[in-house]
């Protein structure tokens, strides 16, 4: 039937929609943006081109597809964003990883490996933010103790928090998801 609508035939119309909207990666979007409104991997959408997309699904990809036209971030509507082979949650309240940010984590991994001596040299990453950098790093080197340092601002004060990443294989596996809320404050002091 020429009106069913397939999940091939909304990807393709939607990478349509959000290129004359702007998107730099409108297919890319497109995919991420359908495969969690169908709760799946974006792999299983090649698998479902000629599936029909019911109008439950349809109703909640719409809803994603309007906000990412007006310029709401594909992180920010999925909820999360892959970086350095990792899955980190992400919220408005958190800067979204840019692929460029890669070359940072392997500018420091580069430092440490020219550091001269052996055992453990400390890296502090502060200002940190998610603390994407330095969790990158720190799964990735075994002869570092990184050290995440991150400051919020508040109504009641500033809140500073301290995490301490030990360079060898951490406690999670590929892709598993690192939240910053994780952290607890070791300092904090009024504003005042």
């Amino acid at each position: 039937m020429a009106d069913e609508w397939t999940i091939g035939r909304l990807l393709n119309w939607t990478a349509d929609y959000l290129k004359q909207h702007g998107s730099e990666s409108p297919r890319l979007e497109a995919e991420v943006l359908l495969a969690h409104a169908r709760g799946c991997q974006r792999i299983e959408l090649y698998t479902s081109f000629g599936d029909e997309a019911d109008e439950a699904l349809r109703t909640k990809f719409r809803a994603l597809v309007k906000r990412r036209a007006e310029g709401v971030p594909v992180a920010y509507l999925v909820g999360h964003r892959e970086f350095y082979s990792l899955d980190f949650r992400v919220t408005p309240g958190v800067l979204i990883p840019r692929p460029e940010t890669e070359l940072l984590v392997l500018a420091v991994l580069d430092l440490v490996k020219a550091m001269p001596g052996e055992g453990t040299v400390n890296v502090a990453d502060v200002g940190t933010g998610s603390g994407i950098v330095a969790i990158a790093a720190a799964g990735s080197t075994t002869t570092s103790g990184i050290s995440l340092c991150w400051m919020s601002m508040t109504t009641t004060g500033t809140r500073a928090t301290v995490i301490t990443a030990t360079a060898m294989p951490l406690p999670f596996a590929p892709n598993a998801r690192i939240e910053p809320a994780a952290r607890s404050p070791v300092a904090s002091s009024s504003a005042g």
